[in-house]
């Protein structure tokens, strides 16, 4: 289903036809981070839909202070220190999964990822850890400002210069590898720029590489020669060519369309919705914080065509899944979770080439379905955690005030899918809880957020 024409990125207002109920609550956690507890859900539902979206753009999303965000980064450093110093990438899939799971900010981890898979890079290529954990931090940093700052620090970025070739390009042989990528999967898009583009940019990046894992600009080993591009002449180096991308009408529309690939569900915004948000971020200056929250304030994020309708990427299952649950004392082994989340289809600092994952669809493989069963079934029965840890399905929702088996079964349903009626189909486990979640789990709304 798409949006329809009346539905844009105006900013949404409740109706009677489109109140802010529970179900809208659970989409705004889904798309913006990673699944919220009964409380936060029940928190934002009374207090309202702005008091809701603020505190996810703000960050605060899960509640916690000042000092609890303090504690939460000294653990997360101690974690990725460690992981960096035994030059140990699966430790450091388990940072980022530990950061997910407990940030302060999911918004903000969201945008990681995705920012991840728009500038693919995999550590099978450059196998240097300390260069992994450095882009990572870099996309988290830059994650929501400004799309100039973020597209010439990851044009400098050691670790995608080195898995895109950069220390082959050479003035007197120009390497178009990262040429090619960066319009084609980081700013323009294909068929926005010709073959001559992409060989008087190889140009323009000659002498920019890496040593000893710092960028980089060697001037011996650049073409300083006139070149010309995108219909403007020069002796251009590297920068002058980045600011030629970001100048050029097509960047503000690729942007524009990965955030709505991130935040709505499949085909449920047309190119008219794209090109308006296009058009805000050109008047904004590609301010992309600013884009993303349009993009969360709006209608078309907000329409019944847009909830529920997105499927759920590893990272984003298995994350919400323990979120939701609140399973989280004690913690899940996050190095068992990255397990999890490639064996799933989703390595993290492994995407599967530059273009990065498909999504979507490609995630409901029947061996993706399999496997996602199999993980819900560890998980409750504790299999996830360092010491035993099993789900009681009774005790969480005696402790959320359901008394009966049609109370309990409600409130699954609330919190894993945010409806307020189980399916037909799963009507037979409702006085069987650790069943019914299980089950519920393993269904095919599960796999959609």
């Amino acid at each position: 289903m798409v949006v329809t024409d009346e539905t844009s990125l105006k900013r949404w207002q409740p109706s009677a036809e489109e109140p802010w109920n529970l179900r809208r609550v659970w989409h705004l956690h889904r798309r913006a981070g990673f699944g919220a507890t009964w409380d936060q859900l029940q928190r934002d539902l009374r207090e309202g839909h702005e008091a809701a979206i603020d505190r996810v753009v703000a960050g605060l999303a899960n509640g916690q202070q000042h000092e609890s965000s303090d504690a939460f980064e000294q653990m997360s450093s101690v974690i990725c220190d460690a992981a960096v110093a035994a030059n140990n990438i699966n430790r450091l899939k388990a940072w980022w999964l530990y950061r997910t799971l407990n940030s302060p900010s999911p918004l903000s981890e969201r945008l990681t990822l995705m920012w991840h898979n728009h500038f693919a890079t995999s550590n099978f290529k450059v196998e240097d850890v300390g260069m992994m954990r450095r882009q990572n931090d870099t996309l988290r940093r830059l994650a929501n400002g400004n799309l100039g700052d973020l597209l010439r620090t990851m044009a400098n970025d050691p670790a995608l210069l080195m898995w895109l070739d950069a220390d082959a390009n050479r003035s007197e042989h120009p390497n178009e590898n990262f040429a090619r990528e960066i319009m084609e999967l980081f700013t323009l898009g294909e068929g926005n720029y010709q073959e001559r583009d992409v060989q008087e940019a190889a140009r323009a990046l000659t002498g920019w590489t890496v040593k000893q894992t710092e960028f980089r600009d060697i001037k011996a080993r650049h073409d300083g020669g006139p070149k010309t591009s995108f219909g403007q002449s020069g002796g251009f180096g590297g920068n002058d060519f980045v600011r030629l991308l970001l100048e050029h009408p097509a960047t503000s529309k690729r942007i524009a369309w990965r955030i709505c690939d991130t935040f709505t569900g499949e085909s449920t915004v047309g190119a008219d919705i794209v090109d308006e948000l296009a058009a805000e971020l050109v008047a904004s200056e590609l301010d992309i914080g600013l884009a993303i929250e349009t993009v969360l304030r709006s209608e078309a994020f907000f329409a019944d065509a847009n909830i529920g309708n997105r499927v759920l990427s590893p990272v984003e299952f298995v994350t919400g899944a323990i979120r939701t649950l609140e399973i989280m004392k004690p913690p899940p082994s996050t190095l068992l979770l990255a397990e999890v989340t490639a064996n799933l289809g989703q390595d993290l600092f492994h995407p599967p080439n530059v273009f990065g994952w498909p999504g979507g669809r490609s995630w409901l493989t029947s061996r993706g379905i399999i496997a996602h069963a199999n993980f819900v079934l560890a998980l409750v029965d504790g299999q996830m955690h360092t010491r035993p840890a099993k789900f009681v399905a009774e005790d969480f929702v005696r402790n959320r005030g359901a008394s009966n088996a049609a109370e309990s079964s409600r409130l699954f349903a609330q919190i894993v899918s945010g409806v307020d009626e189980l399916p037909n189909e799963l009507q037979k486990f409702a006085a069987q809880p650790n069943k019914l979640v299980v089950a519920m789990l393993s269904s095919p709304q599960a796999f959609l957020g």
